[in-house]
């Protein structure tokens, strides 16, 4: 058993794309419409573009607002995202714009950083020491 799509609920498929791929660098592998106003969106690496895809799934479900807000309130992550240095993607994103709401910092075996992706949600990059 492996992942093969993994889902982040977004409150606009547009501005999550051009988000995820303008600035975080992914590239688009789906873009299908499923009704008038959704789409089976999906992003992927660059680096492994027949990976692990990213679902930026629509969050019209009553339930999934006060949740990411929840999330965001306490400072919690919806998911990470694994960098190869966290201060260099720190700087390349803060320079493109991307607001992070807690900096490069060492956690022991890992540097962390978290942004906001502007759809409603806190991503943290990780970089894992050897």
């Amino acid at each position: 058993m492996r992942i093969h799509v993994t889902s982040i609920l977004v409150d606009d498929q547009e501005q999550a794309l051009r988000f995820y791929t303008g600035k975080l660098g992914f590239v688009t592998k789906n873009d299908i419409p499923i009704s008038d106003t959704d789409r089976w969106l999906t992003v992927v690496s660059p680096q492994d573009p027949d990976g692990v895809e990213l679902l930026l799934e629509p969050d019209g479900h009553p339930a999934a607002k006060p949740w990411k807000e929840a999330l965001v309130n306490d400072g919690i992550p919806y998911t990470q995202f694994l960098v190869d240095d966290v201060r260099a993607e720190f700087e390349r994103l803060r320079g493109l714009g991307v607001r992070f709401v807690q900096e490069p910092a060492d956690m022991g075996p890992a540097t962390t950083a978290v942004l906001d992706d502007t759809c409603g949600n806190l991503i943290q990059i990780v970089q894992m020491h050897q």
